[in-house]
């Protein structure tokens, strides 16, 4: 299953490394465009001062794990696509270019499903998306969140839980069933 995932998946740091861990266990086959990547840097300098070279050291490394993951740009298929939000059509442009099934998106307002179901795409959250994987993998998906939990323990002075640390990243119901499981 080829995801195209948005940038809006890609900016929040505990989210896209639960994400891409999952896509590194094997669960699916990452996928996203140039642009999608220049918007989550350009998005970044909120965070503060160097949040945007960080992001882009980010990206460099994202390059290295996933070689095959970015989509080229077909501007003349961008053309003939429509969403309620013109600048989002460069995203269902890249999934269809790209052979993807599916978009991971926070964004449902700009992603109707009726219009990317003409295009052969389907649309999940990231929360609704991994609790789905979990189901059918839990191993793989828990050795994905273990790892993304030890590095915030590592890099942070809080000594975080997982229920806290995935409802943080907005993954409560991820966070749910992990916790179900290890009960």
């Amino acid at each position: 299953m080829r995801v195209m995932i948005d940038a809006c998946v890609l900016f929040p740091t505990v989210m896209r490394e639960i994400v891409l861990g999952v896509a590194e266990q094997g669960l699916f086959k990452a996928r996203w465009s140039e642009r999608i990547l220049e918007e989550w840097a350009r998005a970044t300098p909120k965070l503060g001062l160097g949040a945007e070279e960080i992001a882009r050291g980010e990206i460099a490394l994202l390059r290295v794990r996933f070689p095959d993951a970015i989509v080229p740009a077909n501007p003349g298929l961008e053309t003939r696509l429509w969403l309620p939000d013109p600048a989002d059509i460069h995203v269902l442009a890249a999934a269809v270019a790209g052979h993807c099934d599916m978009i991971l998106t926070l964004n449902a307002a700009d992603f109707p499903k009726n219009l990317l179901a003409e295009e052969g795409l389907t649309r999940h959250d990231p929360d609704g998306f991994l609790c789905d994987l979990h189901r059918r993998d839990p191993a793989a998906v828990g050795r994905a969140c273990d790892a993304v939990l030890a590095e915030a323990r590592r890099l942070s002075a809080e000594p975080w839980e997982m229920r806290a640390l995935l409802k943080k990243a907005r993954l409560p119901r991820l966070a749910k069933a992990l916790a179900a499981q290890a009960n």
